[in-house]
Formats: C-alpha cells, sequence, structure tokens
C-alpha cells in the first residue's frame, strides 16, 4: 500500500512529455491574464463583422443599394480583431508551428529552442517593426488620413493605430514568454505552476511545503 500511494497522488498531473509546458511566474501571470482578457474582449469584434456583412449583404441584394462605408467598416473591424488576437494566441499557445523536427524535442531542449528563438529572433523583430509602425500611425494622425472613396470612411489613423498596439501586446507577451522559459531553464523568476493559459493543460496550483 505505501508503494502505491504516491502513483495515486500524482495520477492528476498533466502529461509533460509531448508537449512544451512552460511554468509560468508571478510575472508572467499578470501579463497573461491581462491578454486574455483583451483578447476576450476584442473577440466579441468579430460578431459585429457578422452583423456588418449581413446588413450590407441585404442592402445590396434586397434594396440593391450598395454602400462603400460598410465594407470599409467590416474590413476595419476584422483587421483590429485580427491584429489584437495575436496576442491572445501566443498566450494560449494557439499559433502556427513547424513541428517537424520540434515535437521531437524534450521538454528542455524545446525550452531552449523557445528562449533562444524570442530573444534573438522575435523580439527584435517586434522592437523594429513596432517603431515602424508608431511612424506610420503618427504620420496617418498628423494628417487626418480619410478614404480615398467619396462614401468612405474619415478619420482611417484609428485603424492604423492598432497595428502598433498590437505589436506592443505581442512584445509584451514575448517577454512573459521569455520569463517561463528562463523560469523553466534556470529557475528565474522563481517558478509557480504549470502554465494554465496552454491548450490541453491541466491547472495544478502550487505545492504547499
Amino acid at each position: 500500500m505505501a508503494e502505491t500511494e504516491p502513483q495515486k497522488s500524482t495520477s492528476h498531473l498533466p502529461d509533460l512529455t509531448h508537449h512544451l509546458h512552460l511554468p509560468t511566474t508571478t510575472a508572467s501571470l499578470f501579463i497573461d491574464r491581462l491578454l486574455d482578457r483583451i483578447g476576450s474582449w476584442f473577440s466579441w469584434l468579430w460578431l459585429a463583422v457578422m452583423v456588418v456583412i449581413l446588413l450590407s449583404v441585404v442592402m445590396r441584394y434586397a434594396f440593391g443599394q450598395g454602400s462603400i462605408m460598410l465594407e470599409e467598416i467590416t474590413w476595419h473591424i476584422y483587421g483590429a480583431a485580427w491584429l489584437i488576437g495575436l496576442s491572445y494566441a501566443l498566450v494560449h499557445d494557439d499559433h502556427v508551428r513547424v513541428d517537424v523536427f520540434h515535437e521531437r524535442f524534450s521538454p528542455r531542449t524545446k525550452a531552449w529552442v523557445e528562449f533562444i528563438g524570442i530573444l534573438f529572433l522575435l523580439m527584435p523583430f517586434l522592437v523594429i517593426f513596432f517603431w515602424d509602425a508608431l511612424s506610420y500611425f503618427w504620420e496617418a494622425y498628423a494628417l487626418n488620413e480619410r478614404s480615398q472613396a467619396p462614401d468612405g470612411l474619415p478619420a482611417r489613423w484609428v485603424l492604423k493605430f492598432f497595428v502598433p498596439l498590437s505589436l506592443f501586446l505581442l512584445l509584451t507577451g514575448a517577454i512573459a514568454r521569455l520569463l517561463k522559459c528562463t523560469a523553466q531553464l534556470f529557475g528565474r523568476p522563481a517558478p509557480l505552476h504549470v502554465d494554465p493559459f496552454v491548450k490541453d493543460v491541466e491547472f495544478t496550483p502550487p505545492q504547499k511545503q
């Protein structure tokens, strides 16, 4: 009986063999919760896209009236929802991966791949892209850019604002993921428990000593 007790107490823990399950930390958990909440709020924009498309179709085929403004509203909302969804996908590890080799690595090797990729590839790209996107938005704002179509939307800079905003959120999410990698590899910052935002992972609270 004494030999079977440890097996019972650990049977509920998730299998960490085939997937990358990084530990979360205090800072990364705060960032992930914030980005998850923002992504959840903006997910309602997809419903708005469907409503605008339905309204546009009804007006075009039932009343014979097309609307450039409705068409532009559709891709404005679509663009904003898609851009904000990038950081949400990173938090939940739902972005596209090329797993031909990655899935065969050990958890520690996967963590090293994540650490090097985020630090030397993803973050430098996001910083450069964010800086360019910021000037891209500011120029549109300074010129009060609007649609070139006669019946198009004014203030096109509003949509362009979502480009640097999404990059900033994505950079913040990358920092949170980098913290998880350092917690896995070096024990700093102090790991708390299995990341609760990764799909197919059972949330396991930290055990009290």
